[in-house]
């Protein structure tokens, strides 16, 4: 396989994943492995059943860890054992709704699970590079009806916003004070858009809210139809990730910064028109809506000019093709077809459509 130029300082090197028993850590960690990465990860147990990393069987594939990353000396047992040269961090509390449930353990694994890893991370002297995900909630939401940029205020109402908010207040620190008194690793912050793909079985997402509604006969309970988010495919954010991290690998210090990931503004669509997207692709399913019991903010658009001027990032996938690769994922594995053929399969797809503009 002839490697993309941002995918070569992977193959070989050691690459440790928080949150590798998750939807996004799976899909990083198979494009990882297709690269020749030794890749390792961190993580509680998958949070569903089913989930993507047994679909995938992973715990065959990674050097895999299961530990909670609030505790510090597990943290640091793990980066000592396994001296990764990058670490991309994305364990976290990712539901807004569990946030309202345990605001308590959202901040504490948001915050200070993120204080934990890269603590612990500057202290490795292999480590030379992290990347921090952290998500488009992150800024305080005026209902623009533009872009948020990365200079725009932080901000977050809401425990799970507020909490990725801080965790950014956390990663600041570090890139600017406290790395620097370490090994001098580069630190940066990724944010991401709504992220949708096959393999998420999330509670209160949408995309894995419908496919169980399908496969149950029963109605899909909308909350908020009318919302605008940035819907982004999961490998167009994993691709932002690894270009991000392969630069701070190359010691770029001015990539040590925040970065969005997001759409282009077609695929900044409501609630309701990535429904209909899906019932195109997968019809039959029904809809109900119910009246959230809790806030959620109204527009949300990401600006993803600094990404697509300073790193040559754009995303693979218009929202057709993003809603239709999610479906046919989905369908597929319902039907019987192998996850790891059809995550591989998707990825070699998306390396191909990304290739032809690198």
């Amino acid at each position: 396989m002839e490697l993309l130029p941002f995918e070569t300082c992977y193959s070989g090197r050691r690459v440790a994943v928080t949150g590798h028993t998750g939807f996004t850590g799976g899909w990083l960690c198979s494009w990882l492995n297709a690269l020749g990465a030794d890749v390792s990860g961190l993580s509680l147990d998958p949070p569903t059943d089913p989930n993507l990393f047994t679909a995938l069987s992973l715990a065959d594939k990674v050097d895999s860890h299961i530990g909670d990353i609030r505790d510090p000396g597990t943290v640091e047992r793990y980066l000592a054992e396994t001296k990764p040269e990058i670490v991309f961090h994305l364990a976290a509390q990712p539901i807004v709704s569990a946030g309202y449930d345990d605001p308590r353990g959202t901040f504490d694994t948001n915050v200070m699970g993120t204080l934990n890893v890269l603590e612990a991370a500057r202290h490795q002297a292999e480590t030379k590079a992290a990347v921090c995900i952290t998500t488009d909630k992150v800024y305080r939401n005026n209902e623009w009806e533009w872009g948020y940029r990365e200079v725009d205020p932080l901000g977050g109402t809401d425990p799970y916003s507020a909490s990725k908010s801080a965790c950014e207040m956390v990663v600041h620190t570090y890139q600017h004070a406290l790395a620097p008194r370490g090994n001098g690793m580069l630190i940066a912050a990724a944010r991401g858009g709504n992220i949708i793909g096959g393999g998420d079985w999330a509670d209160n997402r949408i995309v894995p809210d419908f496919v169980r509604a399908s496969i149950a006969g029963e109605s899909l309970v909308l909350r908020n139809p009318d919302a605008t988010r940035p819907w982004q495919h999961v490998l167009a954010l994993v691709h932002g990730y690894m270009m991000v991290g392969s630069r701070l690998m190359d010691g770029d210090a001015e990539i040590a910064d925040a970065w969005n990931f997001g759409p282009s503004g077609e695929g900044e669509k409501t609630v309701g028109t990535l429904v209909a997207a899906l019932r195109e692709s997968w019809p039959g399913v029904d809809l109900d809506f119910k009246t959230p019991d809790f806030k959620e903010s109204h527009f949300l658009h990401l600006s993803s000019e600094k990404a697509h001027k300073r790193l040559g990032w754009e995303p693979g996938l218009d929202f057709d093709g993003t809603v239709r690769w999610t479906a046919d994922w989905y369908r597929e594995f319902h039907s019987g077809s192998d996850a790891v053929a059809l995550t591989d399969g998707q990825i070699e797809a998306y390396r191909a459509r990304i290739g032809q503009t690198a």
